[in-house]
C-alpha cells in the first residue's frame, strides 16, 4: 500500500475503526503515533476508548514490527493536538499520514430543534473542529516534507440525511466539505486530503468483557436490533466492518493512492447506492 517506514498519525486509535487503521498501517511496515482521549468525560456519554485499550492497540502494533507512540490527547483542544504532533515529529521526525478518525454520535430520537446547545456543540467539536485542529497540526509539517496524505473519516451522514440526527449529520456533512476545501488548499504542496464514509459499520460487539455497541446504546436498542436494523439497510449480505474501513483508509494514506485527492469514497456495503 506504499507505506513502508513511513509514519501514520492515527486518531480514535483505542478501538474500533482507529484501531483496525493501525494494526493494518503496521502491518504495512509504517510506524504509527496512536491518539485518543482515552478516557470518560462526562459530557459525552457515550463508549470511548479507555487508556488500556490504547495500550492494546498499540501492543498489537508492535507485535507487527511497528514503532509506536502513544499520545493521548483531546481532538477538541488545539493546544493538545499541537502537543501530540510535536511529539510525533521530535520521536519520528516526519508525518507522512494522518488518518483523522476520532469522532462521537449524537443523541437519538430528538428533533433538530430538541437538541441542546451543549449536546450539538460536543458533536461538532470533535467531529468536525477535531480534524480542523489536526490539519492546522499537521499541515505545516506536510509542507515542509512536501507531501503527505490526510484521511477525514467521516460516516455515510455526511451524503445523506438521517432523521432525529440532525447533529450527527451536520458534522458529518461539514467534515466532508472541509475535505474538498483543504484538498484544493494544499494540492500544488504535494498533500492529498480525502474522506471515507462508512456505514452502516459493525460495532465492537465486547469492550472489556460487555457487550456494548456505541449506536445501539444512542438508538436505545439492543446490539442484536442494532444488527437486524443494519442488515436490512444495506445492498450485500453483510455489514461493514472496522477492517474494510481501515483497507480503504491505508489505500488513501499511501503511495498506492498518488493521484487522488478531493474524493469522498462510501465503504458503506451499497447502503448510500440503494
Amino acid at each position: 500500500m506504499g507505506l513502508h517506514d513511513k509514519t501514520v498519525v492515527i486518531t480514535g486509535a483505542a478501538r474500533g475503526i482507529g484501531r483496525a487503521c493501525a494494526v493494518r498501517a503496521a502491518e504495512e511496515g509504517a510506524d504509527v503515533v496512536l491518539i485518543d482521549i482515552a478516557g470518560d468525560l462526562p459530557e459525552i456519554p457515550y463508549a470511548l476508548g479507555s487508556a488500556d485499550q490504547l495500550e492494546q492497540t498499540a501492543q498489537l502494533c508492535r507485535k507487527n514490527g511497528a514503532a509506536v507512540l502513544v499520545a493521548p490527547a483531546d481532538v477538541r483542544s488545539r493546544n493538545a493536538v499541537t502537543a501530540a504532533v510535536t511529539a510525533a515529529v521530535d520521536r519520528f521526525g516526519r508525518i507522512d499520514a494522518l488518518i483523522s478518525n476520532a469522532g462521537v454520535g449524537a443523541p437519538s430520537g430528538k428533533a433538530t430543534h430538541d437538541f441542546t446547545e451543549e449536546e450539538w456543540q460536543v458533536v461538532l467539536d470533535v467531529n468536525l473542529s477535531g480534524p480542523w485542529h489536526l490539519i492546522a497540526a499537521v499541515a505545516p509539517v506536510m509542507i515542509a516534507q512536501r507531501s503527505g496524505s490526510i484521511v477525514n473519516v467521516a460516516s455515510t451522514a455526511g451524503l445523506v440525511g438521517y432523521r432525529h440526527f440532525a447533529g450527527y449529520v451536520a458534522s458529518k456533512h461539514g467534515l466532508v466539505g472541509l475535505t474538498k476545501a483543504a484538498a484544493l488548499d494544499y494540492a500544488p504542496l504535494n498533500i492529498r486530503v480525502n474522506a471515507l464514509c462508512p456505514g452502516p459499520v459493525r460495532d465492537d460487539p465486547t469492550v472489556d468483557g460487555q457487550m456494548t455497541a456505541v449506536v445501539a446504546d444512542a438508538l436505545g436498542i439492543s446490539y442484536e436490533e442494532q444488527e437486524a436494523v443494519y442488515l436490512e439497510s444495506v445492498a450485500t449480505d453483510s455489514l461493514v466492518d472496522p477492517a474494510d474501513v481501515a483497507g480503504a483508509a491505508i489505500w488513501l494514506a499511501g503511495d498506492d493512492s498518488l493521484k487522488v485527492t478531493g474524493t469522498v469514497v462510501p465503504v458503506d456495503a451499497g447502503f448510500t447506492a440503494r
